[in-house]
């Protein structure tokens, strides 16, 4: 009996541990107190805290933020936190056994905390008015009872933390994400040291992989995460009084699996770190790692079922056969409604947690759609299964059937005219067609297309016998083809040119197949005569009709409608009609029901948005039908051609195609969102799309499969969208690839939005106010009217005094261009200021940063050479790279050309266009020369700009690159190199080259997809982890920009402008 009664207790024991583990909360970012007995972290967006001892915790904040990243105050009595509560990221303090929220930074940016010492917070901060281009942030520091932050070194950087002496600041430079464990490169992460009694700057950490989260222990002891083992870990390092590493680093945990994510250490030697979905804490100095045992009771913050109704957010919509009733897709489900405008209503037809996409009627009672709730995207249709009713409107019953049970995701149904046939795509490159029965069955597959690239904008001729798709080809030319959907003849190029061609459209009387093309630079609506009877009629010809037709018989008689299309193939290229040539670009068009009118988007003249245009067949009779940037899209003529659909801001609409008369089609999409399931399909339906579409079959070396059965389980037990996501991103890391990531905007959280009214200076606190210590150049208080100096102190903002407890940027909230007035106290007395802050400085620092590297290239070139920086491989920045050639290289001998912190983009091929220019003939106009004899002075002219579609730059130039210059910036750093323009000069780049898409996702987030891999054609080398290499290796220090120096730029003008000296010497030899 008493074996019985032990082994009862014994399993109870194990139930009740087995039973913990499985309530086990996903808390994260933690931090242990000074003397190591609690521990605060993030969960569920709120702050809490508890005993490292582990047990029950106690909630500290509860609010709809997202709060995160606490940290404590030297004498543990106080906890600083990061909160969105204002729209923004600041930091806010509260008393560690609870009470008042204190707010301490108010400002539009992203405010981090750092850490607590000495009565000070430091904090990272996004952009303020010192931050120009670079990409890491300004490192600021603000005292922990309230009062204006100040920038506390020049050196910008990442998550600093200072010594409990005060003397050290410990911060992280480098901008690869944290997420990429296994990265190796010129911008891994490593740990920097700022010495605030010598200002002086020490790299700490030697690593080329990424080293990050410093944390202090004592005034000599410093921990942090790295990755040096290809996991990361957490490491101790001594450092001197002075700020130097004293010896090796010491690895403190050896995880061989799964690493350590973040880091907290207290003052006698105990860790805290968030590790897999559980914390841990560790004596540092001897000792395993011990998981915490966390018991929150707690409710949801937010309701895992939520019933809402959309009277927006259509995401795509097809009208029924009879133009009776219309399907529209709206977060992941199908609902139908009539196509009258007085009836709101729509019914849910699909009901299903996953995602139902695409809609498509096969008849006015069956909707096709393609769905993924069985794990994958299959043909679905959904009717009425009630006998008695079977208008899929009114219908209370409905039934949902699979059409397709594949191993590929099938997608993109298009239904025939006819309604006896159906094409989609298939996995990634397949266009298949099937006989598609009243009932749904599909029968006698053809696949038409099967290759690497997704057939798009798939088409049904009129009389359901043909299809028109757009397909590229390798070298990424896309054109549209024309094939016969018997596929009984191989596909037809239809546009035949080296630009891109896409979205084919029949004219409904199947004379002509219209496209969108960009082949003289924009895009334009386009169209191809189909028959070459119709092609050679004159525009007379068209006026007058022919000469054998009877006009007043015409008049009785009803024209026939075309039943067969005709096409004569032969030469179809050369049946070319261009319909649009207005600036910008013109998309989503549709005919009208004769097809002598075209439908399209273009540039709205009094917006930067887009309005919707009519014009003739022949671009005659353009005239605008929306005005003021209604932004409309997903045109679509209706089946009786009487109205022409559109979406507008997700609200559908209709138009008479007679008077053109526009009205809302209204709806109203009840549904209940079901969150936790709507997450795992999320998790899914991002992985498919990488799976299928990763440019790299081999994911890096990297199980991807085992990946997913890993880390679905943890991001699904996160408390937040925010850090499901998080983890998601640390479960993409480990392909280590550049250009990835999910991303989105759509939280639960409903907060309140401030916004900080911009002045255009830096400031320090000081008594009576601040000090302004910089002004920048053109912002408000640079401008005539409303001047402010640098020295000038400002002692109240519209009558508000500037005290040491006000935090000045708080006198700023939603000014953005509104009158405030500022008293300003000046060595001639005081005076008052009035000025209109702005909404950014982005721009005007930016313009600072220019005018700087100019002012240094004139001053370490002597006025000799002239200096462009190209912001982003983008159309804004290669048009200012045109005129900066004149503007900046006019009368120089040589051009220094910068894509240093360059994002990347496209135009690399542009730019190598302009600097590859071969001189092959010079020319002398009249009145420049007495006598041809004296040809030989104008050997450097030529008319460039009028026998060149691009500028040109013939004379000597040099490029400068850095670990920042990221994607195209590194395309044309390769390029320049390996084309032999020039010389390269900086720093190695990121090594992040691979072509990137993306695919949207049932909550309007993004999951960024790289499908196509760059290789150096001289070397063959991969440019993905292949950084381009500069031919002089240059770094600047961490401080240079505030003493005004930058020794990159200093050699590149050194090189040049030797290269020019020697070009002249070699010149004047021969």
């Amino acid at each position: 009996m008493k074996k019985i009664y032990l082994l009862i207790c014994t399993m109870l024991a194990a139930a009740n541990i087995i039973q913990a583990q499985s309530n086990q909360i996903f808390a994260t970012k933690p931090s242990i107190s000074p003397d190591g007995s609690q521990v605060t972290f993030s969960y569920q967006g709120d702050i809490w805290v508890m005993a490292t001892t582990g047990g029950t915790a106690r909630r500290l904040t509860v609010h709809p933020a997202y709060e995160t990243n606490p940290i404590w105050s030297p004498d543990g009595k106080s906890i600083a936190f990061n909160s969105s509560r204002l729209g923004n990221q600041d930091i806010f303090t509260i008393p560690a056994q609870g009470g008042k929220v204190k707010r301490i930074t108010y400002h539009a940016t992203f405010d981090a905390v750092g850490s607590w010492v000495n009565g000070q917070i430091l904090f990272t901060s996004a952009r303020r008015a010192y931050k120009q281009i670079e990409w890491a942030s300004e490192i600021q520091t603000v005292s922990a009872q309230g009062g204006t932050p100040r920038r506390l070194m020049d050196a910008l950087g990442y998550m600093p933390t200072q010594s409990p002496n005060g003397n050290l600041i410990a911060f992280v430079r480098g901008a690869c994400r944290i997420s990429r464990e296994a990265y190796k490169g010129p911008a891994n992460k490593n740990i920097w040291i700022y010495n605030t009694k010598t200002q002086k700057y020490t790299q700490i950490s030697q690593s080329k992989f990424n080293e990050y989260q410093p944390v202090w222990g004592n005034d000599n002891t410093l921990y942090y995460i790295g990755a040096a083992t290809g996991r990361y870990n957490i490491y101790r390092q001594k450092i001197s009084a002075d700020g130097k590493a004293d010896g090796q680093p010491t690895q403190v945990t050896k995880f061989k699996n799964d690493g350590v994510r973040y880091l907290g250490a207290s003052q006698n030697g105990k860790l805290v770190f968030e590790r897999q979905i559980s914390l841990y804490t560790m004596d540092a100095n001897g000792g395993s790692p011990q998981r915490l045992n966390i018991q929150a009771t707690s409710d949801n913050h937010f309701d895992p079922m939520e019933r809402r109704t959309y009277r927006s957010n259509v995401s795509s919509y097809a009208l029924s056969p009879s133009g009776k009733y219309i399907a529209v897709e709206i977060r992941g489900e199908i609902f139908v409604k009539p196509t009258k405008k007085d009836k709101r209503r729509a019914n849910n037809v699909s009901k299903h947690p996953f995602r139902d996409r695409s809609p498509a009627w096969l008849n006015d009672s069956t909707v096709i759609f393609t769905s993924d709730r069985d794990g994958q995207y299959d043909l679905y249709l959904a009717r009425s299964s009630d006998k008695k009713q079977g208008n899929l409107y009114q219908t209370l019953k409905t039934e949902v059937v699979r059409l397709t049970n594949t191993k590929a995701d099938e997608s993109v149904p298009v239904i025939s005219p006819n309604r006896k046939k159906i094409a989609f795509q298939r996995g990634r490159g397949e266009l298949v067609v099937a006989n598609i029965g009243p009932k749904g069955k599909l029968t006698s597959e053809k696949v038409l297309v099967k290759g690497w690239d997704a057939p798009g904008g798939i088409a049904w001729s009129p009389d359901s016998k043909w299809l028109a798709y757009a397909l590229s080809d390798l070298n990424f030319n896309r054109d549209v083809y024309i094939q016969a959907a018997d596929n009984s003849k191989p596909a037809v190029n239809v546009s035949m040119h080296p630009r891109r061609d896409q979205s084919p459209v029949w004219s409904p009387d199947g004379s002509k197949l219209g496209f969108i093309s960009n082949r003289i630079n924009d895009y334009d609506v386009w169209f191809v005569w189909l028959n070459k009877k119709d092609w050679e009629l004159s525009r007379k010809d068209r006026e007058e009709g022919n000469y054998y037709d009877n006009p007043d018989a015409k008049k009785r008689k009803k024209r026939k409608k075309r039943k067969t299309i005709k096409i004569d193939f032969d030469n179809l290229h050369d049946r070319m009609v261009r319909v649009t040539s207005k600036p910008g670009n013109e998309f989503g068009f549709a005919f009208n029901q004769k097809g002598d009118k075209i439908y399209f988007t273009a540039n709205s003249p009094t917006s930067r948005r887009r309005d919707l245009y009519q014009a003739k067949w022949d671009g005659t009779k353009i005239r605008a039908i929306t005005k003021n940037g209604k932004n409309p899209a997903g045109i679509g003529l209706g089946p009786k051609g009487r109205k022409l659909y559109f979406v507008t801001r997700g609200r559908l609409q209709h138009m008479s195609t007679k008077g053109n008369r526009i009205s809302p089609l209204p709806h109203e999409a009840k549904m209940v969102i079901n969150h936790p399931q709507e997450r795992a399909q999320i998790f899914e339906e991002a992985w498919r799309n990488l799976n299928a579409g990763f440019y790299d079959p081999n994911f890096h070396g990297q199980n991807f499969e085992a990946l997913r059965k890993k880390y679905k389980p943890w991001a699904l037990k996160a408390s937040t969208v925010q850090d499901f996501r998080e983890i998601y991103n640390v479960m993409l890391g480990q392909l280590n690839a550049s250009h990835m990531g999910l991303r989105g905007r759509s939280i639960p959280e409903r907060t309140q939005r401030e916004r900080t009214g911009f002045l255009g200076i830096e400031v320090t606190p000081v008594k009576g106010g601040v000090k302004v210590t910089h002004v920048v150049a053109n912002s408000p208080a640079d401008k005539t009217e409303s001047k402010i100096k640098e020295g000038e102190i400002i002692t109240a903002v519209n009558g508000e005094k500037v005290d040491a407890n006000t935090n000045f940027y708080a006198l700023l909230t939603n000014t953005n261009n509104e009158r405030i007035m500022l008293d300003v106290k000046c060595k001639a007395g005081n005076r008052e200021v009035v000025i209109r802050p702005a909404n950014t400085l982005g721009g005007l620092l930016y313009e600072e940063w220019i005018q700087d590297k100019k002012a240094l290239v004139e001053k370490y070139s002597n006025g000799r050479l002239g200096y462009i920086h190209i912001r982003g491989m983008n159309m804004p920045s290669f048009e200012r790279f045109e005129r900066e050639l004149m503007a900046s290289g006019y009368g120089k001998e040589g051009i220094v050309i910068d894509v240093r912190f360059n994002g990347g983009g496209w135009t690399t091929d542009y730019l190598m266009a302009v600097l590859n220019v071969q001189q092959h003939a010079y020319t002398i106009p009249r009145g420049a020369a007495k006598s041809l004899n004296e040809n030989k002075k104008f050997r450097s002219y030529y008319p460039y700009s009028e026998r060149l579609p691009l500028s040109s730059w013939t004379k000597p130039s040099i490029a400068m690159c850095n670990q920042n210059s990221y994607s195209n910036a590194e395309i044309f750093s390769h390029a320049y190199k390996h084309l032999k323009i020039g010389k390269l000069v900086g720093q190695p780049t990121f090594g992040a080259v691979i072509s990137t898409g993306g695919a949207g996702l049932i909550d309007g987030s993004f999951v960024r997809m790289p499908f196509r891999a760059w290789y150096v054609k001289a070397t063959g080398e991969n440019m993905e982890h292949g950084p381009a290499v500069p031919d002089f290796l240059v770094e600047n220090a961490p401080g240079s920009r505030g003493k005004k120096e930058d020794a990159q730029l200093k050699k590149a003008v050194e090189v040049l402008l030797k290269q020019i000296g020697d070009k002249k010497n070699n010149t004047e030899k021969r």
